[in-house]
């Protein structure tokens, strides 16, 4: 599809691409919004939370969001999405990645960029179990990796599957972690590895044999995690091979699915290998919205209603 022109332009501060992305992060608030837990067991013995809300009028179309790395069901941006989705007459299915629930998973393994069979068995357990006919994702930052190569990969997309939406998405999982690794982005860099050698640590309470002290010092930026825990947890030969693998940018030519990619230029965990311009240009199921403004996960609006929220809505209602 042509690139989509983006309208969005934020007032002044928020045109800064640190402020409107740590303004979210961490300043955005939403309040009296309930959320109910419903937890899922999967077929290698581990388990996934789900936090669903509903519409305040009786739907067949649901909408399940997907965090980033280190998120949760709770965060400002899933929470604020759900509440415009279930405004608009669509349940939502907040998933939390394993671990991120508050609980720990009872395996070795964790979640990752590509780790699509978890959002499949999510969308398996509501054809199952659910009574919604209409099935559309929606994720952020890594959980945008995930729904796009899930729509991409080499699989039968269910025919209640009808559309997704992925908001700063590192297409090229190894072109973000370069601008990662930069000064520019220290503060949120010390940020990621705090949690993730939480969780490590946590992990080497569980499996001792697998996780040295060692290892765990060996921990000083977010690559050497991937290459300390995720790439061994979970089948890749190192870093490089989990990033190479999982990008979704090789996934995207195979899109057959309506999906929206919404990436901001002056997003700076982006590198020049995320903005997928061709790609969507040689593909009819694919829309490319590049604004010059919105962070990362940021896309400040007015009555503490983001630009990405108003836009998921106004996809899925012109592609379904």
């Amino acid at each position: 599809m042509p690139i989509t022109t983006s309208s969005y332009n934020p007032p002044f501060l928020f045109k800064n691409g640190h402020f409107s992305t740590i303004y979210a992060g961490i300043w955005r608030k939403i309040a009296d919004f309930d959320q109910k837990r419903e937890r899922i067991e999967l077929a290698d013995g581990d388990f996934i939370d789900l936090d669903w809300s509903f519409s305040k009028t009786p739907t067949q179309k649901v909408v399940i969001l997907i965090h980033g790395l280190e998120g949760n069901a709770q965060r400002a941006y899933i929470v604020g999405s759900a509440q415009q989705l279930n405004r608009n007459g669509y349940d939502v299915c907040a998933i939390n990645l394993r671990t991120c629930s508050g609980e720990s998973n009872r395996l070795y393994r964790s979640y990752h960029s590509g780790a699509t069979e978890d959002l499949d068995a999510v969308i398996q357990h509501i054809l199952a179990n659910k009574s919604h006919v209409a099935i559309f994702i929606k994720g952020f930052s890594l959980g945008g990796n995930l729904t796009l190569k899930y729509l991409g990969e080499d699989r039968a997309i269910p025919k209640e599957v009808k559309a997704g939406m992925a908001v700063s998405v590192p297409c090229s999982l190894y072109s973000s972690c370069k601008e990662l690794l930069k000064s520019k982005n220290i503060p949120y860099a010390i940020r990621f590895k705090k949690n993730l050698v939480e969780k490590l640590k946590q992990k080497q309470k569980l499996f001792p044999e697998k996780i040295s002290d060692a290892d765990i010092k060996k921990v000083i930026t977010l690559k050497d995690f991937d290459d300390i825990y995720t790439s061994r947890a979970h089948g890749f030969k190192d870093a490089l091979d989990y990033y190479e693998q999982c990008s979704c940018l090789q996934f995207l030519p195979e899109i057959n699915t309506p999906a929206l990619i919404l990436n901001a230029r002056n997003d700076s965990f982006l590198g020049p290998e995320c903005f997928p311009v061709k790609e969507a240009e040689q593909n009819d199921n694919l829309f490319l919205e590049i604004s010059k403004y919105g962070g990362h996960v940021g896309y400040y609006g007015s009555k503490n209603i983001t630009y990405n929220e108003k836009r998921v809505i106004k996809f899925f209602e012109e592609v379904h």
